[in-house]
């Protein structure tokens, strides 16, 4: 698709130039050949070819942020063992006053 495009903007480019050096031509027509001849339509043309990988890019994007939500409810508690040596801490009650020395 790019090879296409990048030679259809080659030939206009070289349209364009073929206009600014002619004797009868002028750099404003050039420009607007290469304008209205190549960048335009092969702008249109470029979305239009696009369109599949962009909408294959958005389903895959939806698809990693439904498993990104689903695989914190679905992942099981991690096996890895606690890098200190202290004893895990446990969800107190607060009907249970901490445990201190008294002053």
């Amino acid at each position: 698709m790019y090879l296409v495009l990048i030679a259809w903007l080659y030939v206009t480019l070289m349209m364009a130039l073929a206009e600014a050096t002619s004797p009868t031509g002028s750099v404003l027509g050039a420009v607007v050949t290469f304008v209205l001849y190549g960048l335009l339509p092969m702008g249109i043309v470029g979305y239009i070819l696009g369109t599949p990988a962009r909408k294959r890019a958005l389903r895959a994007k939806a698809l990693a942020e439904q498993a990104s939500e689903q695989a914190p409810a679905d992942a099981p508690a991690s096996a890895e063992p606690d890098a200190g040596s202290h004893a895990p801490a446990a969800a107190q009650s607060s009907a249970v006053a901490p445990v201190r020395k008294e002053p």
